[in-house]
């Protein structure tokens, strides 16, 4: 792996760890002033709301100028927003107000990770050569789910009633803030400034790409012809259900976990957030392991979905603490060894058809589309007062079902193409754009 690999990983691990950790302050502000509960995960809708807006735009900058420059602009936009969430306070708003304000913000920051995405995860396609990915994908997704669980504890430790305590009486930081939240987004809010110093040091891959187009509506054109590219490749559609899949299920689950922690096992917003890291651990473990399977093999892990989708559903069964970090860890374990293999060959059929920045925004575009969808959901299965634990059972089988669904759909794609695998490991870039 080249020195300028490990950087991005940092990079884009320390940006990951403020993300969540602010998610987590974000939630006690909503608590702080007695939002509804279905506040929290429509916070995070509008946060996904920004990756398919922007989706036909963020590509093209990606690709036009130099990744890591990228990455630190975009970075710098996440800091906006927390430092709007953190003087949210202080403008003399009533709480509704406030709330909006809280809304925005997190928004602000949705807008500077949808652009921050195709640079992350298109510099990899740029530094590696495609018998690389899936590595070099198991260390990103190994670390960004490693930041996620740094990044949700630290999120919990940081509003723990103890920690803000001793924060609040630190005079580094007490003549600043005057509430839990605010010493909370005020740490966080240094997270990213460690991240921007680390965008700086990353090199220039020097791989070029055509001048990109900067009319809107082109550019809206030509992002609707990336996405049917796309779908309309036999290897690229089912990993790209797939992807979209998990994380639009990943997103669900980080608020299931909070809720089900409150009401099932009577956990506070700090003890559930370190529930989130157990799963987390385990999508660690499950990553690592994934890096041993060949590109050429990604396709085999399909099955593993399923079983995922099968373990959610223990969920409401559990109580005991013991048990309770089992059934997270096999979540997360499972999730993490079928996801790393799926997102690398996404990622290489992307660049091969499209190119780095666009396969990107594509494969985010319909992620992130898939998150409101299901966030909306869930915020409605909520609104009605419908039992946390039946609403575990629906969306695990829902998982489940879509799995086996997809099984039987890359199996009518290979029957009908049966030299369809030697697609897979191609080298190039931009191929489809060539026709």
């Amino acid at each position: 792996m080249k020195k300028g690999f490990y950087l991005v990983m940092i990079a884009q691990a320390l940006s990951s760890v403020a993300d969540n950790a602010l998610l987590i302050a974000a939630i006690a502000l909503i608590a702080d002033l007695q939002g509804p509960d279905w506040m929290a995960p429509m916070m995070k809708w509008w946060f996904a709301l920004a990756y398919v807006v922007l989706a036909a735009f963020v590509g093209a900058f990606a690709d036009a100028f130099p990744k890591g420059r990228v990455m630190f602009i975009t970075n710098a936009i996440k800091v906006g927003g927390c430092l709007l969430m953190f003087g949210c306070q202080s403008f003399g708003l009533d709480s509704t107000q406030q709330l909006f304000l809280v809304f925005c913000a997190y928004t602000l920051v949705g807008i500077g990770a949808a652009a921050y995405s195709p640079a992350k995860y298109g510099i990899v396609t740029e530094m590696l050569p495609p018998e690389l990915l899936v590595k070099g994908n198991s260390w990103i997704e190994g670390l960004t789910v490693l930041s996620i669980i740094l990044g949700t504890v630290l999120g919990g430790v940081l509003i723990n009633p103890a920690v803000s305590d001793i924060l609040l009486t630190q005079p580094w930081i007490s003549p600043l803030v005057q509430t839990r939240t605010e010493a909370a987004i005020l740490v966080i809010g240094m997270v990213y400034f460690l991240a921007a110093a680390c965008n700086l040091l990353i090199p220039r891959t020097n791989v070029r790409y055509p001048k990109q187009q900067s009319h809107p509506v082109k550019l809206v054109r030509d992002f609707a012809g990336f996405v049917k590219i796309l779908w309309r490749d036999k290897i690229g559609q089912i990993s790209l259900a797939v992807t979209t899949l998990f994380w639009g299920a990943g997103a669900t689950l980080q608020f299931i976990v909070i809720e089900w922690g409150a009401r099932h096992l009577g956990y506070r917003l700090d003890q559930a957030s370190v529930l989130m890291g157990v799963a987390a651990v385990g999508t660690v473990a499950g990553s690592i392991l994934a890096g041993r399977v060949p590109l050429k093999r990604a396709l085999k892990v399909l099955p593993v979905g399923v079983v995922m989708g099968f373990a959610v559903m223990l969920m409401p069964i559990v109580r005991e603490p013991w048990a309770v970090y089992c059934v997270l860890l096999l979540i997360g374990g499972l999730s993490g060894f079928f996801v790393v293999p799926m997102n690398a060959l996404l990622q290489h059929r992307g660049h091969v058809l499209l190119s780095a920045g666009h396969s990107i925004a594509v494969q985010n575009f319909n992620e992130q589309l898939n998150i409101l969808l299901m966030l909306a959901l869930y915020s409605l299965m909520l609104w009605l007062n419908l039992p946390i634990n039946a609403i575990i059972v629906i969306f695990g089988l829902l998982v489940a079902a879509l799995m086996v669904l997809f099984i039987h759909w890359n199996r009518l794609n290979h029957r009908a193409d049966p030299q369809l695998e030697s697609t897979i490991g191609q080298h190039g870039h931009g191929q489809a754009l060539k026709h």
